[in-house]
């Protein structure tokens, strides 16, 4: 839950780590521009070093992030990172080069990270975070960032935080607007708040794009990201005034930065458990997988039945925008507020079957139980999307 923002200021919190022994001539060296800084001096400089933060991803917000960080000086760096470096990745995952396209997201970012310094301790978790592994993992770590882009990691990383009482740095961006939080429900004082005083529950299933769907404003990674890291440093050090408590806005079209102030929500229930949080935050409303059940093929059948001459209407479900970059051979752009909407019912076929599709299945999965509730009881939706098919029936068609 959010309040316009107070003329009040947030304290100070105690240093988050203690520092280490010492520092050798070589760090003092690196990293003299933070010693001559009185806030930071030798002192944070030695908690930075002593610090392990773990950042989940190494993506738009993970790339930049990642880098600072490891320019800093903090002395162990954990990365959660199971996906491989795509061609589209390169528009704001600086952390990647060409030459890493194909490769596993977690070594590029390693890779990247001790080229830029070599004393970092990169520790690297190349599997999927579930509600089996969060809490262990997190419990090796002194803070948490998370800059992914579901719903359905973000509640997740959020208990998973509050069950082995770490802080997280929370970062979120799409299209040309980026957010930024401190969330720790441990915290030393009445700031101890968490993403579901923000968020209560979750987006209903379609109401959200992610950015792969929307699309994002590459550079607008590098001011979230460095946000993100900045905040961690104070916590690190103890220094300045984090966001626990408080929400950072940015528009970048605007070039503006607001603040709002969190509040705790009355109505939540605390968190003893992880939970399955694809099924609480759901791909399709629960109403929408009952009436889809059954309703998908896969890339390859419907190759074999679009080359055996079947007669089907295969219906593109997304923005024209999208249709412009890529579309399979033979569909018919219908883009999916339409159909919702109602407008475009009177110009889908009722004599023979229909197959929709959007990128990756999501989008055509609502649209498909629209469908379905509106008597189109022939329609299906591609499994994958036009990705799926990209990558299975034609490796020549763009990636976006």
């Amino acid at each position: 839950m959010a309040s316009p923002a107070s003329t009040s200021v947030s304290r100070p919190l105690p240093p988050l780590v203690e520092p280490a022994a010492d520092l050798d001539r070589d760090e003092v060296a690196r990293y003299s521009r933070h010693l001559i800084i009185p806030n930071v001096g030798v002192t944070g400089q030695k908690r930075i070093k002593n610090a392990k933060v773990l950042v989940i991803g190494a993506g738009g917000l993970g790339s930049p992030t990642l880098l600072y960080l490891a320019a800093a000086g903090v002395g162990t760096i954990g990365i959660v990172e199971f996906d491989e470096v795509e061609e589209s990745n390169l528009q704001r995952q600086v952390i990647h080069g060409r030459s890493d396209v194909g490769r596993h997201k977690a070594h590029s970012a390693r890779d990247s990270i001790l080229e830029i310094n070599d004393r970092v301790d990169v520790r690297l978790h190349e599997f999927r975070l579930d509600s089996g592994n969060a809490v262990e993992l997190f419990s090796q770590y002194d803070l948490i960032l998370d800059g992914t882009d579901n719903f359905a990691t973000r509640y997740l990383v959020n208990d998973a935080a509050i069950l082995a009482g770490k802080p997280y740095v929370w970062g979120s961006i799409y299209r040309f607007e980026g957010q930024v939080s401190v969330f720790w429900e441990a915290a030393p004082d009445d700031r101890g708040l968490n993403y579901r005083d923000l968020y209560p529950e979750a987006p209903a299933p379609g109401t959200v794009p992610s950015c792969a769907e929307g699309g994002v404003l590459g550079v607008l990674c590098a001011s979230i990201g460095s946000v993100m890291a900045t905040e961690a440093i104070k916590l690190i050090t103890g220094i300045g005034e984090p966001l626990l408590g408080r929400l950072m806005i940015y528009d970048a079209l605007a070039m503006n930065y607001r603040t709002i102030r969190l509040r705790r929500d009355p109505g939540r229930v605390p968190v003893t458990e992880l939970i399955d949080y694809d099924a609480f935050c759901g791909v399709v409303a629960d109403e929408d997988r009952d009436a889809v059940a059954g309703g998908t093929v896969t890339a390859t059948e419907l190759a074999a039945l679009l080359d055996g001459g079947g007669d089907v209407a295969l219906i593109d479900v997304r923005e024209p925008v999208e249709w412009d970059i890529v579309r399979i051979p033979g569909a018919t752009l219908v883009p999916k507020g339409r159909i919702l909407s109602g407008d475009a019912l009177a110009d889908l076929p009722q004599d023979r079957p229909i197959v929709l599709y959007c990128k990756t299945g999501i989008r055509s999965a609502e649209v498909l139980a629209a469908l379905r509730r509106a008597g189109f009881a022939d329609a299906t939706h591609l499994q994958g999307g036009v990705a799926a098919w990209a990558a299975q029936i034609d490796p020549s068609l763009p990636t976006y």
